[in-house]
């Protein structure tokens, strides 16, 4: 069979028997699935050897790039030793270490780590531990959550309670418990005169507001760290994290925190909430920190929440699982995945790097016509494109494979979160490639 025959062999059968996420499928009549034969480092290539920089890390997992020789030699060492174990009654050597090192990475402020498989899960144990802790201490009036608008944590029955997207979740509503949105402090909302700190600060203020009248039935506030990724990649100050905090103690609620997609270095430290100085009751990971090989998620909490549940009463206990919870080969490439961090001294190096990012968008896109708040935190950059014509997010994801790069808009917002592994030549041809991209999604 020709490359071309089989290639149509197997996009047909893609259609046919795969149910694609986040995708209305009828799109791919206009705009054919890419099959994918390899990757290697920050490329995928397709079936007939065309290659596309992955500019958002495959949906943000693939931190050191596809083919990682050390995370995949850890995973075949792992391969002959153990590929699973279920993780209530018995225990393995890399869920414990991955437990400690973690823990240290938080100078074991957060000391104690319960896994799922992805980051909708990790979501919903942050939030049915922080009721179940509550009702635990007598206080089972407390069960509310309170998240900001356009908030994203998850797709599943319950992250859908504190996620702010409609088209995620206004076809499910009825299923839904609701929470309470509160002011985004987005930075592009800061009005004359007022700096993103101010936007920061107005928002805590009407946090405060809902606070007050409402502690006493909330039992946790959720928060995605300086990015709200979904939404748009809005980006705001630190300061709404330590005023946050500051609220949660004095109203007696817990904060969620909710790293999944800019912990592990993407947002330039390796947890987001070390800019603000502060820490959470709870820290949700995922996504990077297996190094996009595995799925794995953590939820990391405190001495105060574990020994709420540490009782002679099986009911008392936190009684919530997944048949691959703490899975020892991913739990190993995780390990692996923070060997690299150590090693590389990647947090260094990737503020450098995001510094030469940011430079190159800035003289591939700063004076275009159309481009609006151009914005970096760390290894995330984006900006909105003013304007645009429905459809525009298809129009660029095809023009920039066109282009050999792999580019996904959300709604009129074009982003880049890179595998951390770019060279300088990599980083120019994604800056020139998006620019070009966007030129003929606009014409």
């Amino acid at each position: 069979m020709s490359s071309s025959a089989s290639n149509a062999s197997l996009l047909s059968r893609s259609l046919s028997a795969v149910w694609h996420p986040c995708t209305q499928m009828k799109h791919h009549e206009q705009l054919p699935l890419i099959p994918i034969k390899r990757g290697e480092g920050a490329w995928l290539y397709d079936m007939d050897g065309k290659r596309y920089l992955d500019g958002i890390s495959s949906w943000w997992v693939n931190l050191f790039g596809h083919a990682n020789p050390r995370i995949g030699a850890a995973l075949k060492n792992q391969l002959d030793t153990l590929e699973h174990v279920l993780l209530a009654g018995f225990t393995h050597e890399p869920v414990v270490e991955l437990s400690e090192r973690l823990a240290a990475l938080t100078g074991h402020r957060l000391g104690h780590a319960f896994y799922a498989s992805d980051g909708a899960s990790a979501t919903e144990i942050a939030l049915k531990m922080s009721v179940h802790y509550w009702r635990n201490t007598g206080r089972p009036g407390k069960n509310r959550f309170v998240s900001l608008a356009g908030s994203y944590h998850g797709e599943t029955v319950g992250a859908l309670a504190v996620t702010d997207v409609a088209i995620f979740r206004d076809a499910y509503a009825p299923l839904v418990r609701g929470g309470t949105c509160v002011p985004t402090p987005d930075a592009r909302l800061a009005e004359a005169g007022e700096t993103a700190a101010d936007v920061a600060r107005r928002a805590a203020a009407a946090l405060e507001a809902h606070l007050a009248a409402h502690a006493d039935e909330t039992a946790a506030l959720i928060v995605e760290p300086l990015v709200q990724g979904a939404s748009g990649m809005v980006m705001y100050d630190p300061e709404y994290l330590r005023l946050a905090r500051g609220l949660c103690d004095r109203y007696q609620v817990h904060l969620v925190a909710d790293e999944i997609a800019v912990g592990c270095g993407r947002s330039g430290s390796f947890f987001a909430c070390e800019q603000a100085g502060i820490w959470p009751d709870f820290l949700l990971l995922s996504k990077g920190i297996s190094g996009g090989y595995l799925p794995l998620s953590i939820v990391l909490t405190t001495d105060t929440v574990f020994e709420a549940f540490y009782d002679d009463d099986t009911a008392r206990g936190f009684l919530h699982s997944h048949s691959y919870t703490g899975n020892p080969l991913a739990c190993r490439a995780a390990l692996a995945t923070l060997d690299i961090f150590a090693q590389d001294d990647v947090i260094a190096t990737n503020r450098a790097k995001a510094q030469r990012i940011g430079e190159a968008f800035r003289n591939a896109l700063g004076g275009h016509p159309a481009v609006r708040h151009l914005r970096q935190q760390g290894m995330i950059l984006a900006f909105d494109v003013a304007d645009a014509l429905a459809g525009f997010s298809r129009r660029f994801f095809a023009e920039a494979l066109q282009r050999e790069l792999l580019l996904r808009p959300i709604g009129n917002t074009v982003y880049t979160m890179p595998p951390y592994i770019l060279g300088d030549d990599e980083i120019g041809f994604l800056a020139s490639r998006c620019a070009a991209a966007l030129e003929a999604s606009l014409a």
